[in-house]
């Protein structure tokens, strides 16, 4: 498989170093650069590569505005690149998208163009990935849209747990962990940005490390400082941070 790709980034190093990393694989035959979103949507429609590395946060017009010039039905295969975990990257994950946080390092690098060639090589006419580009088209567009469900990926595969499911969310270094009945699932991505993508009215963030499902807690215990302590409806405790004080006070004031 001999394939053609194009980096677009309004940075000059970051177009370098990507352009480095594919350089190094014999799959790949040309590399163009696009200095921007305008310069990208001409490159896509008269080059008509077949990958695009896809800086978000880019001027005028970003990523998503060179998905929705070309059409999602036209665009190639797609690996966002992005330096912020506020753009939402478990929707890129829901959508069952290949993305890249930057600095991009060589062996996240070669996991996701190994993912990339494996999707080309199987992908069928008419089935270009563009419902899955259309998904995250919506999910960017509006941001009150919350989480249904999350993606989870794990022995090559990737599944799904319903939010609704969840009891709470425990953040694991690098990663988080969802606790929902007797199953734990971890899933690679912030606190910060799981909290932003669930209904602040059915999750409630009471520790810099948890963050529970309001509708799961059976009771609340008041201790020193501020502090409580929560018992789920699994049978699961929790000990809140003395900062989330006034959220929990606020949530007895008010039966769930």
């Amino acid at each position: 498989m001999q394939l053609t790709a194009l980096v677009v980034d309004d940075e000059p190093l970051a177009r370098e170093g990507l352009r480095e990393l594919l350089a190094a694989d014999p799959d790949v035959a040309l590399v163009r650069e696009a200095r921007d979103g305008r310069e990208a949507i001409a490159a896509i429609l008269t080059a008509r590569p077949d990958l695009v590395f896809l800086d978000v946060q880019m001027p005028e017009v970003d990523g998503f505005g060179v998905v929705q010039a070309i059409g999602a039905e036209r665009m190639p295969a797609v690996v966002f690149v992005t330096a912020h975990d506020r753009y939402a990257i478990q929707a890129f994950e829901i959508s069952a998208l290949d993305y890249l946080l930057k600095p991009v390092t060589r062996d996240r690098f070669a996991q996701t163009l190994q993912r990339v060639k494996t999707r080309l090589g199987t992908r069928t006419e008419g089935d270009p990935a563009s419902r899955q580009i259309l998904e995250l088209l919506e999910t960017i567009a509006q941001p009150r849209r919350y989480m249904k469900r999350l993606a989870v990926r794990s022995d090559g595969k990737t599944s799904f747990v319903e939010v609704a499911e969840v009891d709470w969310i425990e953040a694991a270094e690098n990663y988080v962990k969802l606790h929902a009945g007797r199953s734990s699932h971890l899933l690679q991505v912030t606190m910060g940005a799981i909290e932003r993508s669930l209904d602040p009215e059915l999750f409630l963030r009471v520790h810099r490390g948890a963050i529970v499902n309001i509708s799961r807690i059976r009771s609340l215990e008041p201790l020193l400082h501020g502090e409580y302590a929560i018992t789920l409806a699994s049978g699961a405790r929790l000990r809140s941070g003395r900062t989330y004080g006034d959220k929990l006070a606020a949530l007895g004031a008010n039966p769930f």
